[in-house]
């Protein structure tokens, strides 16, 4: 779901703090969602009531998806 893998630190540069933060990366349980595995999700409210969502395995993202007010997802270039 994205082009290149980020960093922990990379996200945090390009959009701060998460405003939600489910999991961790040393958390054992594994979930899926919109086709991602993951044991952490960072949570970004948006404007007009859209979310960004990066999901992380361990300290891989496997993805950054848009949620958008109407609730269809799209993927987001990290």
């Amino acid at each position: 779901m994205t082009a290149r893998r980020i960093t922990h630190a990379e996200a945090r540069e390009c959009w701060g703090d998460p405003d939600d933060q489910e999991g961790s990366v040393n958390d054992p349980r594994t979930r899926e969602e919109h086709g991602l595995r993951f044991n952490e999700r960072w949570i970004y409210r948006l404007p007009a009531g859209e979310q960004r969502v990066v999901y992380w395995h361990r300290y891989d993202c496997r993805g950054v998806l848009r949620v958008r007010a109407s609730g269809e997802v799209v993927p987001e270039p990290a």
